[in-house]
């Protein structure tokens, strides 16, 4: 754990440690709002969680490296089949990530923040990815209904990097641990950002 013990109490008394949580609710906080890295709580276990490089923020803009503060809720996992078996959850719909998977990051674009088949046109983040952190991927509903443009793409929970190095504004938790949740998560599971 990166965390002091004395950082994590001191965090715990500020956010409520013994609140009870709806089961299908999932809370990522931190220190500040400009901390890259923080927690993630489900029930009663705690996750360590990488968060994006620019800390939370309530108004997301693409590209500019933040956690979206609000609610998102799980839509779907992805999964890479020739890195890892079909990950056991609730009634998501689990889909396998193919070679040609991407996501469209350009504004402007009729797919802005929608999965795209690679190549593309425009600009495209690609899903199959060698470093891994696309290995496992929740996919969150973050700027999906009402879709703004430039108002952030690919907001997802994926793999973390080691040492729980920043993201782009995704929420990143080590790969045994994402398993975990995403086998523990069921209709209804939201992910809250605050």
């Amino acid at each position: 754990m990166w965390a002091s013990p004395d950082c994590q109490a001191t965090f715990l008394a500020r956010n409520g440690a013994e609140m009870p949580l709806k089961p299908h609710k999932l809370l990522v906080t931190s220190l500040s709002g400009n901390a890259r890295r923080g927690w993630l709580r489900h029930g009663q276990r705690w996750y360590a969680v990488a968060l994006g490089r620019s800390g939370r923020r309530p108004r997301k803009r693409e590209g500019d490296g933040a956690t979206p503060v609000g609610t998102w809720h799980v839509i779907a996992v992805l999964y890479r089949p020739d890195r890892t078996a079909r990950p056991r959850t609730g009634i998501f719909p689990v889909r396998r990530i193919a070679q040609r998977d991407g996501w469209c990051d350009a504004e402007g674009d009729r797919n802005y923040n929608r999965p795209v088949r690679l190549p593309y046109p425009a600009s495209a983040e690609r899903m199959w990815r060698e470093d891994g952190l696309y290995d496992i991927v929740v996919v969150l509903d973050h700027n999906q209904r009402p879709r703004v443009q430039g108002g952030g793409s690919a907001i997802f929970m994926h793999v973390a990097r080691a040492g729980y190095a920043p993201t782009e504004g995704c929420i990143a938790l080590a790969r045994g641990d994402l398993m975990m949740l995403v086998a523990r998560l069921r209709k209804g599971a939201a992910v809250v950002v605050r």
